[in-house]
């Protein structure tokens, strides 16, 4: 059955509210409180690109919240309220847009936000969410920025890195309490690595005007899998797969013997990854069993348009 505006309007208006807004229904949502130091990113979800058609609307509607919320938390901030901007062809049905709608409700209040308001458009072309994140950084000084990774940090991660395709890149978990706690470290510079790990290690290197050698990657046993299907080595898919959302991060290097005696509590994926040093560029390990790095040429990860 075709889906309707007007039925979607009345079945919102009917679910449970939360207290993040001061009222629902209107075309802008008024937040109950104000944020001392808002952040807000934004991140579109299209079938047939982040999801196969026929994916299911709760992994659908989960992974576009997720995504936004993972780069909120490489931001450091605490999440508040989401946006949803849903496009659907007139012919998808209404009990699927609804449920699309209950993930990502879902996926926010999990991580103590809420879906306070957004737009629906019926359109030619393929199922498309976007979300729009708040959050609010409530931490002393700057918050953290793929600018700011200096000469003498270490480069650090929260988990293993490829072969998200079989499955992972639907299951998105935000790292908020790790960013947290990197952010205690003294963490400078932080992302969510979505379009590989190489290739967003080199933006945090061209951004910060440093260079950044990688020692170690941890390789994600879905890696080996994809590997064995691909023929390709297990490291190419740890350093170019991307979709993993774990965090990459840069700590002083005082924080490390710290940053180890914590981590089995704040954040049991944690990995020394290298180091950042004056230059610019990034290595990466030549293979899985040399020591010898090797400059990253830009090959590889995702690139939109190309």
């Amino acid at each position: 059955m075709a889906w309707n505006e007007a039925s979607l309007h009345r079945w919102l208006a009917r679910r449970p509210r939360t207290r993040a807004a001061l009222d629902y229904g209107n075309d802008a949502a008024v937040l109950a409180k104000a944020l001392r130091r808002p952040v807000a990113c934004v991140d579109a979800v299209v079938e047939g690109v982040h999801f196969e058609a026929g994916t299911s609307a709760r992994l659908a509607g989960a992974k576009a919240c997720a995504r936004a919320l993972s780069d909120l938390a490489a931001t450091g901030a605490e999440p508040r309220a989401v946006l949803l901007a849903l496009r659907a062809p007139g012919a998808e049905s209404e009990a699927r847009l609804k449920a699309l709608i209950g993930a990502v409700d879902a996926t926010a209040r999990a991580q103590g936000a809420a879906l306070v308001g957004g737009d629906t458009t019926c359109a030619h072309g393929p199922l498309a969410l976007t979300v729009t994140a708040l959050g609010e950084f409530i931490a002393r000084g700057k918050p953290p920025s793929r600018s700011r990774a200096r000469a003498g940090q270490v480069v650090v991660a929260t988990g293993a890195f490829g072969g998200s395709l079989l499955g992972r890149h639907l299951r998105i978990e935000p790292r908020f309490e790790a960013a947290r706690w990197l952010l205690g470290l003294g963490a400078t510079a932080m992302m969510d690595v979505s379009d590989g790990l190489a290739l967003d290690l080199s933006r945090i290197a061209r951004a910060s005007g440093v260079a950044i050698d990688i020692g170690v990657v941890p390789i994600h046993p879905d890696a080996r899998r994809r590997a064995r299907a691909s023929g390709r080595a297990a490291l190419a898919h740890a350093l170019h797969d991307g979709e993993d959302h774990e965090l990459v991060a840069t700590l002083p290097a005082r924080s490390v013997l710290r940053a180890l005696r914590e981590a089995p509590r704040h954040c049991p994926g944690f990995t020394l990854l290298g180091n950042v040093r004056r230059g610019s560029g990034l290595r990466v390990p030549r293979d899985e069993s040399s020591e010898q790095l090797v400059p990253f040429a830009g090959e590889g990860g995702w690139i939109h348009g190309t």
